[in-house]
């Protein structure tokens, strides 16, 4: 195996890490920045603010994937593609990024 298909595959499982994460926000479930941030979670802004930081790492992985030619698109619904590349973590992006997709930390709920 290449030491490009292994980083392709490491890298992607680093962008569906990071989906898994940025939906667990999204739900208002416990994620890793629960545990680096326990007193932030009496704060009402909390969860905005944890939404971000997931949404940012999503960006982040998707750019290097991006930049290294990984194909990490094939990890998203076309309408998450679309907010990815939109950048911006609108209330549009809150509201739907569930809709019509088979999220295995969705389907879960």
């Amino acid at each position: 195996m290449s030491d490009q298909v292994v980083n392709a595959e490491f890298f992607i499982k680093k962008v569906n890490e990071a989906k898994v994460h940025f939906e667990r926000a999204l739900d208002c479930k416990h994620t890793e920045f629960d545990d680096l941030y326990p007193y932030m979670i009496e704060h009402p802004q909390f969860f905005w603010y944890k939404r971000y930081v997931a949404w940012s790492e999503l960006l982040t992985l998707a750019d290097l994937c991006e930049e290294l030619s990984f194909p990490w698109r094939d990890e998203f619904t076309t309408q998450q593609v679309e907010y990815i590349e939109q950048r911006v973590m609108s209330a549009k992006v809150l509201d739907f990024w569930f809709e019509n997709t088979d999220s295995k930390e969705h389907a879960q709920r």
